[in-house]
């Protein structure tokens, strides 16, 4: 080792790769776009699901909002709140998270949090988010999220309790205040 820091930014790196990791490479970015798939929202649903410091938070939302990938939607007047929403260039990033999980589940924890299914029939989807028995990709609003069976099913969190529910990816998580 030269001693010299790992510089900020990969500005003289000629690469599709490098280019995408300036927008999501940072650690908490990809688990933020993925509470968003799950249907998360809300500042505060995204600070209790993920552990998140505020401000790394504040800053991760802001960025994604400014690159496009999230939508800020008010969605009270009265104190005025705002909601995070996945755009359409926010969900193309799904193969990218699916093929993530899939190489986490596969090569790190060989456990089966969640399982993504077609809704239409049921099927679980296929490593590139094909439904084998349509032989069909599954659009992104018709995939289903239920837990697997390595997933706690008495989690500490409000998030995660609602997560225990079958649901689409996209739609907006219920969750519970207690």
């Amino acid at each position: 080792m030269d001693g010299m820091a790992l510089g900020k930014d990969y500005g003289t790196q000629e690469c599709s790769i490098a280019s995408a990791l300036e927008v999501i490479g940072e650690r908490w970015t990809l688990l933020v776009i993925r509470d968003a798939f799950y249907g998360v929202r809300r500042y505060n649903d995204f600070l209790v699901h993920l552990g998140i410091p505020r401000a790394v938070l504040a800053s991760r939302l802001q960025t994604l909002t400014a690159q496009g990938i999230l939508e800020k939607r008010r969605y009270q007047e009265s104190p005025p709140r705002d909601e995070y929403v996945l755009t359409d260039r926010g969900t193309a990033l799904w193969p990218t998270l699916r093929a993530l999980g899939l190489w986490g589940r596969e090569h790190l924890t060989g456990r089966r949090l969640r399982i993504f299914r077609h809704a239409a029939c049921g099927t679980e989807l296929g490593p590139y988010g094909e439904c084998p028995a349509c032989g069909t990709v599954v659009a992104v609003p018709d995939v289903e999220v239920v837990p697997g069976p390595d997933l706690s099913r008495d989690p500490a969190d409000p998030v995660s309790r609602a997560l225990l529910k079958p649901k689409r990816l996209l739609q907006p998580v219920e969750v519970d205040p207690a």
